[in-house]
């Protein structure tokens, strides 16, 4: 029903998609996977309308189109859910489902809210979703926007006569496993409506709803797989070129933290998020946060950089107490923030990646009192290096890197920062395997170094793998604290025992 044949697109001497070829069939979900970088976001934006192909043709259903703009590819029964999202927090759920539609319900110049939201109950009513469409979007959770989004897809079956294909752009990256379970199932549910190209980083969840597998690497199609025979340890080896290893985690580089603290806290209070918080945090060391949405985890984290002010308790930056206010009180008492936002709250994503690295210390940019162009390009071209970002040049705008690369670009800002504690919110969310395991070994490098990190991730897995000593979060409290040497990590049992 969807064919991609030949697909080439280039960005001056950068080849985003060499020759690509795939086909999405009727009443299926093709999975695509690869690096940050590998092209998936450049194919997305091309079968979107929003990017125009150098070369290659798209059929829908046997008949070659030349998509003009995204009203375009929806006429054609092309819908995109990203990963981002795209719902306007402040207009309704049923106002959201038809944006740019409205003129189906105008009636002598006027709109028929009653039927709007008739509409809009139907449609969510097709994905499960059981909430008042006259709701305000910013008022739903995370995964109930999700699946607003999913209803706002499925619109198009009513608006167009081609089979209908939905992309999904990381649609799990922040969710909970419950939330992932419904979504897949409705996905089941939907597949005699519609195709799905599913894009994630999480390969066991790609190989659990997929029909089919397609991977990507630098830029081209590299392998074709049924789900059902493909294995995660294979289609991890196809996309970064290289076997997955046992020590993937680099538990192997985790060495012993240094006596004395370089953080601490003593009943630390956020009224209404978390309450007598205590923590301490050691030089070198890697420090985790576990707990579900909602135990008071990602409000500690924004608490620690000032973004929540404690509303109780004390805390204290290398023996000197502080009470931070604001995230420019933070930054001045060394401290640095890896956001789990990094589009929203972490770069200036129409700045380039040389102006986002110094944006936290401008004075090493500085000469006579004026930002020395040439030294911000040259410390951007060092990290660059260093991290192996994929960019043209250290002038390209962030907007157009991958989510993987523009995670490395907030880390090199704190790094050019010099900061000597980091608060890692969720660093891996969003970042292929290979991505990740870049991410590990500058974790491992930066304790080595003698720099503190807190950390909350996706995963207890990764936290596990990673940290020193974990703390468990419940209710806004902390309900267990756990070692985890390299040689006697806890297992995921034993963590969990103090979640739920």
């Amino acid at each position: 029903m969807l064919n991609v044949e030949q697909i080439s697109k280039s960005y001056g001497p950068v080849h985003a998609l060499r020759e690509v070829s795939i086909e999405v069939r009727p009443n299926e979900v093709v999975g695509l996977i690869g690096e940050n970088g590998a092209g998936k976001s450049t194919l997305m934006r091309v079968l979107a309308g929003t990017v125009r192909p150098d070369s290659g043709r798209i059929l829908i259903d046997g008949t070659s189109v030349s998509l003009r703009d995204s009203r375009h590819a929806n006429a054609c029964g092309i819908a995109m859910v990203f990963q981002e999202q795209s719902l306007l927090l402040n207009m309704s759920v049923a106002e959201n489902i038809h944006l740019a539609q409205e003129g189906e319900f105008m009636r002598l110049g006027l709109l028929d809210r009653r039927r709007m939201n008739e509409v809009a109950r139907a449609h969510l009513a097709r994905v499960g979703l059981d909430v008042d469409p006259r709701t305000k979007a910013g008022e739903l959770t995370f995964a109930a926007r999700q699946m607003v989004e999913l209803a706002k897809a499925l619109a198009l079956e009513q608006r167009t006569t081609a089979p209908l294909t939905i992309f999904l752009d990381e649609p799990t990256s922040v969710l909970e496993s419950r939330d992932i379970a419904i979504l897949f199932d409705r996905m089941r549910s939907l597949k005699s409506r519609a195709s799905f190209i599913f894009v994630s980083h999480r390969l066991d969840e790609v190989l659990e709803i997929s029909d089919r597998v397609y991977v990507l690497k630098d830029g081209a199609v590299v392998a074709e797989r049924p789900a059902a025979e493909a294995t995660v340890p294979e289609l991890h080896a196809m996309m970064v070129g290289r076997a997955l290893h046992s020590g993937y985690y680099r538990e192997d580089r985790q060495g012993v933290p240094g006596a004395e603290p370089v953080l601490e806290a003593r009943q630390l209070t956020v009224r209404g998020a978390f309450e007598s918080v205590d923590l301490t945090l050691r030089r070198g060391e890697v420090l985790g946060v576990a707990g579900v949405i909602g135990s008071g985890r990602e409000e500690l984290m924004r608490t620690l950089f000032g973004f929540l002010p404690q509303t109780g308790g004390t805390l204290k930056v290398n023996g000197q107490e502080v009470v931070l206010r604001s995230p420019t009180q933070a930054v001045a008492a060394g401290i640095g923030y890896i956001p789990r936002e990094r589009r929203v709250e972490g770069l200036v994503m129409d700045l380039s990646v040389a102006v986002n690295m110094t944006l936290a210390n401008l004075d090493v940019a500085m000469t006579h009192n004026m930002i020395d162009h040439g030294r911000e390009r040259t410390i951007a071209d060092d990290w660059i290096r260093r991290l192996h970002i994929r960019t043209p040049s250290a002038a390209q705008v962030c907007r157009n890197l991958s989510g993987g690369n523009q995670q490395k670009i907030v880390l090199a800002r704190w790094l050019t920062a010099k900061s000597r504690i980091l608060i890692l919110d969720h660093p891996t969310r969003g970042l292929d395997v290979g991505a990740k395991s870049e991410v590990y070994d500058l974790i491992r490098d930066l304790s080595a170094q003698g720099v503190g990190i807190i950390l909350t991730s996706d995963t207890l897995e990764e936290t596990i793998g990673l940290c020193h000593t974990i703390l468990v979060m419940r209710d806004g409290m902390i309900t267990g604290r756990l070692d985890a040497p390299a040689e006697a990590k806890p297992s995921q049992v034993a963590v969990l025992e103090h979640m739920v």
